[in-house]
């Protein structure tokens, strides 16, 4: 049986992959600022399309952590390292897009494009182990 929500679902994880996409794009050309905001964004889209999953609908970045804390961590369908992930990327990217004066080594925009393929990779897997058929048809 379709999840009432999987065309939504597809259309955020599709959006999270570009981001992704972009985030390892912009982070070759040391354009480290806009590379962290961009990883930051491939998360947040799977977050989206997990808490979709469980029927709930997010429309702000700090219901988006607050309701991926209550519905999926605290439960246990997500491990805590998720979250705390999710909270990293996010506190970074505010800095890379509000703070001019916020510099960015190399090797902390690396690791936040890795947290975010991982976090990627394991919403992916919580997607289509719940049924979700992300493969290209």
């Amino acid at each position: 049986m379709k999840h009432p929500n999987e065309e939504e679902i597809i259309k955020e994880t599709a959006r999270g992959g570009k981001s992704l996409k972009a985030a390892k794009k912009l982070f070759e050309e040391k354009l480290f600022e806009d590379a962290i905001s961009r990883s930051y964004y491939a998360i947040l889209h799977l977050a989206k399309a997990v808490l979709l999953m469980e029927n709930v609908k997010v429309y702000s970045h700090e219901a988006v952590k607050r309701l991926f804390g209550m519905h999926l961590i605290k439960t246990g369908k997500i491990e805590p390292k998720y979250s705390k992930i999710m909270r990293e990327e996010q506190d970074d990217r505010y800095l890379a897009d509000y703070d001019v004066a916020f510099f960015v080594e190399e090797e902390r925009v690396k690791k936040r494009i890795e947290d975010a393929e991982c976090f990627f990779k394991e919403m992916i897997e919580y997607l289509e182990k719940h049924g979700i058929n992300l493969k290209k048809k």
